[in-house]
C-alpha cells in the first residue's frame, strides 16, 4: 500500500492511497512511524484522497498516527476523506479524538 510522504517545515502530509485493510495496516503504519521519527514534525496531514477502502485496520492506522503525534507533542488531522471511509469512521467515534477535514 503506497504512502506518499512530503515534509515542509516541520508539517509532515502522508498521502494514502488503495486499500487499506489489514494487509496494508502494517506497512503504512511501519512507514508512518519511521516518518515521525525523523521528521519530529509538528502537524501531521493524512490525506485520505486516494483511499478506495478501509475496515477497522483504518481505524488503527488513524488511532496509532494520532497517538505517535501526542509523543512528539504534535497535532493530526485527516483530510479529503472518502464517504467509505467516513462512514467507518464516524461509526467508531474518531471525531471526538482526530480533526477531519
Amino acid at each position: 500500500m503506497p504512502v506518499i510522504c512530503k515534509e515542509d517545515q516541520r508539517c509532515l502530509t502522508a498521502l494514502v492511497a488503495g486499500e487499506l485493510d489489514h494487509h496494508g495496516a502494517k506497512s503504512v503504519m511501519a512507514e508512518l512511524d519511521r516518518r515521525i521519527d525523523a521528521a519530529q514534525p509538528r502537524e501531521l496531514t493524512l490525506d485520505l484522497s486516494g483511499l478506495t477502502f478501509t475496515d477497522s485496520s483504518g481505524i488503527a492506522v488513524l488511532l496509532r498516527a494520532h497517538r505517535r503525534m501526542g509523543q512528539v507533542r504534535g497535532a493530526m488531522k485527516v483530510v479529503n476523506t472518502p464517504d467509505q471511509a467516513g462512514r467507518v469512521f464516524r461509526a467508531a467515534g474518531l471525531e471526538r479524538l482526530i480533526r477531519f477535514e
